[in-house]
């Protein structure tokens, strides 16, 4: 944090998570006050997070090469523009316009994540500071997960949902000049690389396919954004019905999540020297346990805390997850594999909240909860059976130069048998 620049994406990152908490409670009020449909909230979610996943990478791909003082800026004063508009549509509503730019919008803030990362790497990596400064992020990112729906909640309420919207861009306005005027920033990616933005996304999927470790953590990690979102559509039913705890203990049960995601962030930071395989290992079993937990609780208490422990959990396996995939990364593709790990966060819990709703239609609450936890223990173990303990971070380095973006490779997609967290809860 002594580094002025770092400062600066810091807050924009801290910014950019309190910025969708407050855009997608504020659109989700409004889609559905004003359609009284289920399912047009739906629709609203698969476009502020399914669509992204899909068109971020070719988006990091395109936007990778100039200088990131200019380009993080224009991503984050196309968010305003977006929040903007938005707001005007409150007076002239249309669903159809509404879910394409809040797409526009989730694809905007993926690829600015995305970027954030990728500089951030490239900034403090060479003075042995990675590990810190993707700690110091985690805490911005977690801390805009536990108070953000607050804040945008209260925002809504006491302001109606245009306001909420218009104090939205104005954020990004601001962060979009903070990080103009930051000076130079490096950038991650080689100047010398062809620019064609196909070439480049291939090169980054194929390096992804050439390094058997990343591969299986990209994929062990897709599968356990499954099950991490399994819960989610179907938390308020389980607080306020197998439980009985009504409105409020629904809201208890989230801030119990929250505050856990909080105190993660900051175990990660207190054991900054531990190995990142371990970290993982006991990050993941603690939200598979936290869920197990709260398929059996008894009492709202019980739940709360089985919450905390999962919510803890959480908060540390994300970052150890975004921090193993830098090290297995060399510089030049930082932006484009972190890019896919952002849009498999995006994309994959879609699969879950199919499962998990089903479960619960089938056999209730309490079965996805159970399933969900079942799931990621099962995820540990394959990930351990496949990964190990060693792996080989420092090989990283002695190969710079073995990616060529214009070298002619059948490209795949990673195997979808094997990207947040909870989350990565977003």
């Amino acid at each position: 944090m002594r580094k002025p620049a770092f400062r600066r994406l810091a807050i924009s990152y801290a910014v950019n998570e309190l910025g969708d908490w407050m855009g997608i409670v504020a659109l989700s009020v409004l889609v559905f006050e004003l359609t009284g449909s289920a399912l047009a909230t739906t629709l609203l979610f698969l476009g502020n997070f399914f669509l992204p996943a899909l068109l971020t990478p070719l988006l990091v791909a395109r936007i990778e090469r100039p200088p990131p003082r200019f380009v993080l800026p224009v991503l984050y004063a196309g968010e305003a523009a977006a929040f903007g508009a938005l707001a005007l549509l409150v007076d002239h509503f249309s669903l159809a316009a509404v879910v394409a730019i809040a797409a526009l919008d989730g694809t905007l803030a993926l690829a600015a994540r995305s970027l954030t990362r990728s500089v951030a790497a490239a900034m403090l990596e060479p003075h042995g500071e990675l590990r810190a400064g993707n700690a110091i992020l985690n805490v911005a990112f977690t801390g805009g997960a536990a108070v953000g729906p607050a804040i945008a909640g209260a925002t809504v309420a006491v302001l109606g949902v245009q306001t909420a919207l218009l104090l939205d861009a104005a954020s990004f306005y601001a962060i979009a000049w903070i990080l103009l005027t930051a000076g130079r920033l490096p950038r991650a990616e080689d100047e010398d690389e062809p620019a064609q933005m196909l070439r480049r996304l291939r090169a980054g999927l194929s390096y992804i396919r050439g390094h058997a470790t990343l591969r299986r953590l990209l994929a062990a990690q897709s599968l356990a954004f499954v099950f991490f979102a399994a819960v989610l559509p179907i938390e308020v039913i389980y607080a306020k019905e197998t439980l009985d705890a009504g409105d409020a203990g629904y809201g208890l049960l989230l801030g119990s999540w929250g505050a856990g995601m909080v105190l993660g962030s900051v175990v990660f930071a207190a054991l900054r020297g531990a190995p990142l395989p371990l970290l993982l290992l006991f990050s993941t079993l603690g939200v598979g346990a936290g869920y197990l937990g709260m398929g059996v609780a008894p009492t709202l208490a019980v739940a709360c805390a089985a919450a905390a422990l999962g919510g803890t959990g959480n908060g540390v396996q994300w970052v150890s997850t975004v921090s193993a995939v830098q090290e297995l990364t060399v510089s030049a593709m930082q932006a484009r594999v972190i890019s896919v790990l952002e849009s498999l966060g995006s994309a994959m819990p879609g699969a879950g909240f199919l499962l998990g709703g089903v479960i619960a239609t089938l056999v209730g609450p309490r079965a996805s909860f159970l399933v969900a936890g079942a799931g990621v223990v099962v995820v540990v173990l394959l990930a351990a059976l496949f990964l190990g303990r060693n792996w080989p971070a420092s090989a990283v380095e002695s190969r710079p130069g073995e990616v060529d973006a214009a070298t002619e490779l059948m490209v795949e997609l990673i195997p979808a048998e094997p990207l947040p967290s909870r989350e990565r809860r977003s």
